[in-house]
């Protein structure tokens, strides 16, 4: 599949490339940032329940953290977290591969998303985070209650 979506090729890997083999990048390649499906299920019922939102927007201009569903004038700010990638308690398999190099990442990552909780919590935002596994019907459920909670707290 990976060869028909132009993914694969037969040259090596670029200079200073961290991909081992040309199917390590491709799998590389593969990994989106934004739009991935947990994230299009849960924008697909908020804007269903109503809901405006911005899509892959930094909540503060000096830092580069990207949430994936923020609603900028109440200031809440939405990650949906992979298992995987942010290492989920429940989900979470160590690599059998190269696993000090993915425990290292999983770890900075964690940092990173405290980091960013804290620093948004300080800047008067509302921090939510959604797992990938977490049932998206009861995930837009609490984001919208936090939500409209929050307009009739403005008004």
């Amino acid at each position: 599949m990976a060869w028909e979506r132009g993914l694969l090729t037969e040259e090596p890997p670029a200079e200073g490339s961290w991909a081992a083999s040309p199917a390590v990048r491709a799998s590389m390649r593969g990994n989106r940032n934004k739009d991935t499906k947990p994230e299009l299920r849960l924008r697909s019922l908020l804007h269903k329940q109503g809901l405006r939102y911005r899509v892959a927007s930094r909540p503060l201009p000096g830092l580069r953290r990207t949430a994936d569903v923020l609603f900028p004038k109440l200031k809440v700010a939405i990650f949906v977290d992979g298992c995987y990638w942010h290492g989920c308690p429940e989900h979470l398999r160590a690599s059998s591969r190269n696993a000090e190099f993915w425990h290292t990442k999983i770890e900075g990552n964690r940092s990173r998303d405290a980091e960013t909780d804290r620093l948004l919590r300080e800047a008067g935002w509302t921090v939510v985070r959604v797992w990938e596994h977490e049932d998206p019907v009861e995930a837009s459920t609490r984001i919208s209650e936090i939500v409209r909670e929050l307009r009739q707290g403005s008004a």
